[in-house]
C-alpha cells in the first residue's frame, strides 16, 4: 500500500467536506418544495431539520467509534455513500414517506464531518491541528456558500435534478476516495473495544464527559454552538421583520457570510493561530461574538448587519477550530473518533434545541430576543472556556476515549 502523504489526505478532506455541504446547500433550502409537492405543509417540513439532528444526535459518537476501531476510510467512505443514495431517494420521492425516509438514512450516515475531523488529528501535529480543522472550517463555509446559489439555478429546470447532481458528485467523492485516500489510523492505533459499545450512542455520550480534563471545553463547545444554532432558520424571520428583506436580500447575505468564513477560517486563522495560540482565539473570539451577536439585535440599519456579521464570523471561526483542537489534543489516539463523534452529537443536540428556543423567543419576547440570547450564551461558553483553561494542564491520553 503506498505510503500516505501530507497532500492528498488533507486536500481530499477539504474536497470531502466541501461537496459534502455543496449537496448540503443544494438540497436542504428546497426540501419545502418536495413537500409542498407531496402535499405536505410547513410542520412537516419543519420536522425534517428536526429529524435530521436527531439521526446525527443518535449516529455521530456510533459512526466515531466505529472509525476508531476499523479505520476512517471505510467509514468515510461509507458516509458518503448513504449521503449520496439519500439524496437519489430525496430526488425520486413519490410520497413524503419516501422523503423522510431519505432524511432519515442522510442524517445516519452524515458522520463526514466527524470522521474528516479525527482523520485531521490523525495525520496533522498538536501544533498544527488547529489550522487543519481550521481548512476544514473554510470548506464547510465554501459549501455553504455555493450550494444553495447552484440549487436555485439547477431548480429552474426541475425540482429533482437538484438532488440527483448532489447526488452523482457525491458518488464521484466516493469514487475519488476509494482510489486516492489512504488511512490515517494503523491497525495498532485502532480500539479494541466491544462492538455493542461502540453503537452505543448513549454510552459513548456518558464516557465523553467523564474525563475531567476536556469536560468542561465540551461544555463551552457545547454553548457556543447554541448561541447562534438557531439564528439561520431565524434570521430570515429577523431581516423581513426589521428590514424589509426578501429572498433575494437574503442569498446576497448569505453569500457574504459564506465568504466571511472562507476568509477567516481558510486564510487568516493559519495566519494568527501560529502568533497568538489556541487559548487566546478560543476565549478572545468567544468575547468578540457576544458582542457581535449583541450588535445584531441592537442594529437598525440594514447595512450594519454586514460589518457586524462579519465580526460574528471571526469570532466563530477562530474560537470553534481553538476550542476544537484544544480537547483533540487532550485525548488519546486511539479516541479521536469518538470525540468527534460526540461532539457532533453535542452539535445535533444544539440543532433540536436551538431553533426552538430562536422561534419562541423571537415570537414572545422581540424581534433581537434570540440574538440577545445568543450573545449570553456565547459569553458563557467563553467564560467556561476561560475557566477551563487556567491553570494549563499537560496534554494526557484519556484512557476512557482511548481504550
Amino acid at each position: 500500500m503506498r505510503k500516505p502523504t501530507r497532500l492528498s489526505p488533507l486536500l481530499f478532506i477539504f474536497v470531502t467536506v466541501f461537496v459534502d455541504l455543496l449537496g448540503y446547500g443544494m438540497v436542504v433550502p428546497l426540501l419545502p418544495f418536495f413537500v409542498q409537492r407531496q402535499q405536505g405543509g410547513a410542520t412537516a417540513a419543519g420536522a425534517l431539520g428536526s429529524l435530521y439532528a436527531l439521526m446525527q444526535l443518535i449516529s455521530g459518537p456510533a459512526i466515531g467509534a466505529l472509525s476508531d476501531r476499523y479505520g476512517r476510510r471505510p467509514v468515510l467512505l461509507i458516509c458518503l455513500l448513504g449521503t449520496a443514495m439519500a439524496y437519489l431517494m430525496l430526488g425520486l420521492a413519490g410520497s413524503l414517506a419516501v422523503i423522510f425516509i431519505a432524511i432519515m438514512l442522510d442524517g445516519i450516515t452524515g458522520g463526514n464531518l466527524t470522521t474528516a475531523y479525527a482523520y485531521i488529528a490523525d495525520v496533522t501535529s498538536l501544533e498544527e491541528r488547529a489550522r487543519g480543522i481550521g481548512l476544514v472550517g473554510a470548506a464547510f463555509g465554501l459549501g455553504l456558500m455555493a450550494g444553495p446559489a447552484l440549487g436555485g439555478l439547477l431548480s429552474a429546470y426541475g425540482l429533482s435534478l437538484p438532488a440527483f447532481i448532489a447526488c452523482t458528485i457525491a458518488l464521484a467523492n466516493v469514487i475519488f476516495g476509494f482510489f486516492v485516500l489512504p488511512e490515517s489510523l494503523p491497525v495498532e492505533r485502532r480500539t479494541a473495544a466491544p462492538a455493542w459499545r461502540a453503537l452505543n450512542s448513549a454510552a459513548q455520550l456518558m464516557d465523553l464527559f467523564r474525563p475531567a480534563h476536556i469536560r468542561w471545553l465540551l461544555v463551552s463547545i457545547f454553548t457556543l454552538n447554541l448561541a447562534f444554532s438557531g439564528l439561520q432558520t431565524n434570521f430570515p424571520l429577523y431581516s423581513q421583520a426589521r428590514f424589509g428583506w426578501n429572498t433575494l436580500h437574503n442569498g446576497v447575505f448569505f453569500a457574504y457570510v459564506g465568504v466571511c468564513a472562507v476568509f477567516v477560517q481558510g486564510v487568516l486563522f493559519r495566519w494568527i493561530q501560529p502568533r497568538l495560540g489556541e487559548k487566546r482565539l478560543a476565549v478572545g473570539g468567544l468575547g468578540l461574538l457576544t458582542l457581535a451577536l449583541a450588535g445584531i439585535a441592537l442594529a437598525r440599519h440594514d447595512w450594519l448587519m454586514y460589518p457586524v456579521v462579519g465580526l460574528a464570523a471571526l469570532g466563530s471561526g477562530v474560537s470553534i477550530p481553538s476550542l476544537t483542537a484544544l480537547v483533540s489534543r487532550r485525548v488519546g489516539a486511539g479516541g479521536q473518533g469518538r470525540l468527534m463523534g460526540g461532539s457532533q452529537a453535542l452539535l445535533s443536540l444544539t440543532m433540536i434545541i436551538g431553533p426552538t428556543l430562536a422561534g419562541l423567543s423571537f415570537e414572545f419576547v422581540g424581534v433581537g430576543a434570540p440574538y440577545w440570547l445568543g450573545s449570553v450564551f456565547a459569553a458563557t461558553a467563553g467564560l467556561i472556556a476561560w475557566v477551563a483553561l487556567r491553570p494549563t494542564p499537560e496534554p494526557v491520553s484519556i484512557t476512557s476515549l482511548s481504550e
